[in-house]
């Protein structure tokens, strides 16, 4: 059998980090959207007891360093399952970029096995399992506007966001989340994002309300090393952005904008700057 699911990518409206546990794993406080920017996970059951991931990207391992193969193993192990799985990966979210696409695919692998296999978990099961492959997993599962809390698996699904056109950029430069991490400074961590303000802009339906509460409290981390965020982010605001920020550890920055002539606009002058740049719009997997 074979299914193919829609990997969405992710931004952080609000990110912020209270302290870290004795293991090392940070408390994340997180407001988190996905947008229609996706990879496309295909999934086909293998009567051999074997794991094969093949994705149309250079950048990405095949085995289990691969997030998606992870995610096969770990359901295979977990219930016991014998038969073998075949993924094939189609990539349109940047790698390591800040946008979650390892985790993005990992979680559809979770809910189409979940489809295949007849498992009958629900999005809560299969979002506790996500956490140990990555912290971004669960809120993957279930790709729609949500509040994230805990290590990762808390995740409360808020109200869908009041119309406004996202334009997100990607610097040439990639990431290593757990060096950005690494770095991490609580004595220095001042500037919290207002997530408290950012949720009840969600919940009013209000942009006014939304937009200056947005933050990501490991910006000033990244950037610190690669001022191009802090440049892109600039040029976003410049050209007519109601906000931006990075996203994630980065490097992507996004701006907001409540009007798509005004993102478009956003959109053509940064294309100039910076090679990937896309124009998105929030996006609820569950609407499919």
């Amino acid at each position: 059998m074979q299914i193919v699911e829609k990997a969405p990518a992710k931004i952080n409206l609000g990110l912020d980090t209270l302290f870290e546990h004795q293991n090392g794993d940070k408390e994340w406080n997180m407001v988190m959207t996905s947008v229609d920017l996706a990879d496309y996970v295909q999934i086909e059951t293998l009567r051999t007891n074997r794991i094969e991931v093949a994705t149309d990207s250079g950048f990405l391992p095949n085995d289990r360093r691969n997030l998606a193969f992870q995610a096969v193993s770990l359901l295979k192990r977990h219930y016991h399952i014998q038969s073998g799985v075949r993924i094939k990966i189609k990539k349109s979210i940047p790698v390591a970029a800040g946008l979650g696409g390892g985790s993005s695919d990992a979680a559809a692998v979770l809910r189409g096995l979940n489809r295949l296999w007849e498992l009958n978990l629900d999005l809560a099961t299969l979002a506790k399992l996500g956490l140990k492959i990555d912290s971004d997993v669960p809120y993957c599962v279930y790709s729609q506007t949500a509040h994230v809390t805990g290590k990762g698996e808390l995740v409360k699904p808020l109200p869908k966001l009041p119309p406004m056109w996202i334009v997100l950029a990607k610097p040439k430069i990639s990431v290593s989340t757990p060096n950005i991490l690494r770095q991490v400074d609580y004595r220095q961590l001042t500037a919290h994002p207002n997530i408290d303000g950012l949720l009840a802009g969600i919940a009013a339906g209000e942009p006014g309300e939304i937009f200056p509460n947005m933050g990501n409290v490991l910006e000033t981390i990244t950037a610190k090393r690669y001022p191009e965020i802090t440049q892109i982010k600039q040029q976003l605001l410049t050209f007519g952005a109601d906000a931006a920020q990075m996203s994630g550890t980065g490097p992507t920055v996004f701006g907001v904008c409540r009007k798509r002539s005004r993102a478009q606009r956003v959109y053509n002058s940064l294309k100039g700057f910076c090679k990937e740049v896309y124009l998105v719009r929030p996006v609820n997997l569950i609407d499919r």
